[in-house]
């Protein structure tokens, strides 16, 4: 199903043509104006391609980084000076980021491309287009995937400009979080009649109906955060929408892991919204790529998982959370490397050869060039034994093999590079009933027969042989959500929303509340002279 995004991407190529055709040196007749491209259903297509490369481009980086290292599911100290980048992983960890962090400043410009881009295939299509129903279907998906994009932006910005004019360059201020909020509410109810209402092949990679729908969940669960008004029924009524739909169903406990293989795809029927991704793929221009396994997996693993690279294996989880894996029936324990390693047979040992001074830096005896060989063992703890300025391990076999790893999305032994072919949900049928069980719990209305419990066992039960819960709190709710989501790039936004972001884990302390969106970064209120700085920021 890779298929699926060689032909989102065709039109690279065209679009850079359709925006450079001021050359005048160029014959008029064969320039590409919508006047001549696109006038056929293949290059409607194309035209629309550059939104969906756009979209993946930084999505499995700026996206998950300022989704994750910001909270207790993931950190990135460094080691041995790897890793230090300017300190950009470490200030997500402390929460101590200003403007000019790179990975905020990626975020911001990634997802203004997506809205760009959009409004330039927004554009040329409502003038190639014929009028019917091919055409406001591919409008209306356009439109959602700026909407997600405009989501992003207020998620994690808050107010941001609202800009739907191709080629308009006017400099625009930010609209207050409650109109973009508004805005991003009447695109989607907008676009929704008009989305495909199908799922599976047809539509993968591309918003139908219940993305529309999935995605005003996400807004009404967090309105009260977005708006300081709660719309909690809202997220009940769309929730009921995606679930009496009959398109999507929990995957069972046998297949969970699967979900996340290198060979998933439309076939997995609790993708509401994936990224499709795949290594032979070309995006001149973007980053489109996702490098799980080269962060994730330790070094010394490289022939347990077949990689054709050694990973970097930077990015680990800290005791806190890991904490909520405590289910030791609970296939979803699977997914992290934790403690003594052995190789896929479960028998053999993962062993490395090294130096006694090699396992450890420290190592003050006589002979530390001596031969020392060890089985690998994964530690729980964090621990800050070069540098605490420098959040800096170590460069020794005991530091690189500090902190759990996840391995949710699987390692790729097919591909030829640090690439992989795993598609990346967004949007997940258990995320809906999960949501659902939330609102009900926060005061909302039960429908369908449902209670917050029943949904959250609807779950459970495909996830753990443990005891169906006979009650739920949100407290519950909570950890269930990290088990579920664990490494999804969703954790920042519950813990906004369950009131836990200013807490303490790891070497975090830092409770300021305005870092609960991030600052305008420098680059963009260059380019943007009219934009103000968030509230509490200094630059």
């Amino acid at each position: 199903m890779k298929k699926i995004l060689k032909y989102l991407g065709l039109p690279l190529l065209v679009a850079g043509l359709l925006s450079s055709c001021s050359d005048l040196d160029v014959p008029i007749e064969t320039q590409l104006t919508p006047d001549v491209f696109p006038q056929n259903e293949t290059q409607y297509i194309q035209t629309a391609g550059p939104v969906y490369v756009a979209f993946r481009g930084d999505f499995s980086f700026s996206w998950w980084w300022s989704q994750s290292l910001t909270t207790d599911e993931a950190i990135m100290p460094a080691r041995g000076g790897n890793w230090f980048d300017n300190r950009n992983y470490i200030a997500m960890h402390y929460h101590d980021w200003n403007a000019d962090n790179g990975i905020i400043g990626s975020l911001w410009d990634w997802s203004s491309k997506v809205i760009g881009t959009s409004n330039q295939a927004i554009s040329i299509l409502n003038q190639a287009m014929p009028e019917g129903a091919s055409k406001s279907t591919m409008i209306a998906e356009l439109k959602t995937m700026r909407a997600i994009s405009y989501f992003m932006l207020m998620d994690n910005f808050g107010g941001v400009p609202l800009d739907t004019v191709y080629g308009d360059f006017t400099a625009r201020p930010k609209s207050d979080r409650k109109v973009v909020f508004e805005f991003i509410e009447k695109e989607l109810k907008k676009a929704l009649p008009n989305l495909n209402p199908a799922s599976g092949v047809t539509t993968y990679g591309r918003p139908n109906q219940q993305t529309a729908n999935a995605l005003l969940a996400k807004l009404y669960l967090n309105a009260q955060v977005y708006t300081g008004t709660s719309r909690y029924n809202e997220c009940i009524a769309v929730c009921d929408e995606v679930i009496k739909s009959g398109l999507y169903t929990i995957e069972p406990r046998a297949s969970y892991l699967q979900m996340f293989y290198p060979n998933n795809g439309p076939q997995m029927k609790e993708f509401i919204f994936a990224v499709p991704y795949d290594p032979s793929a070309v995006t001149v221009g973007y980053n489109g790529q996702m490098y799980h396994a080269r962060y994730d997996v330790p070094r010394s693993e490289r022939a347990k998982f077949g990689l054709p690279f050694t990973p970097s294996a930077p990015r680990s989880t800290i005791p806190e959370f890991y904490a909520n894996f405590n289910d030791p029936n609970d296939i979803r324990n699977k997914q992290w490397l934790t403690g003594l390693q052995f190789m896929n047979d479960g028998v053999t040992p993962v062993r490395v050869t090294t130096t006694k001074k090699g396992y450890d830096q420290f190592y003050t005896g006589a002979d530390g060039s001596a031969s020392y060989t060890y089985q690998v063992d994964l530690t729980p703890d964090i621990v800050l034994r070069q540098s605490v300025t420098l959040f800096d391990l170590g460069n020794d076999e005991i530091a690189w093999n500090m902190g759990y790893r996840n391995i949710k999305f699987y390692p790729d032994a097919t591909s030829t590079s640090r690439n992989q072919n795993n598609d990346v949900p967004f949007l997940r049928y258990s995320d809906i009933l999960l949501m659902k069980a939330e609102a009900i719990l926060r005061g909302g209305n039960e429908t369908l027969g449902h209670t917050a419990v029943s949904l959250v066992n609807m779950v459970r039960s495909n996830r753990t042989t443990s005891a169906a819960w006979t009650s739920v709190t949100l407290e519950d709710l909570y950890k269930e959500r990290s088990r579920e989501f664990a490494q999804e790039a969703w954790h920042r936004n519950d813990m906004i929303r369950f009131g836990k972001y200013e807490g303490s884990w790891g070497f975090k302390t830092n409770a300021d509340t305005y870092r609960r969106i991030f600052p305008i970064p420098t680059n963009a209120r260059v380019l943007n002279p009219a934009l103000t700085q968030n509230d509490g920021y200094t630059n």
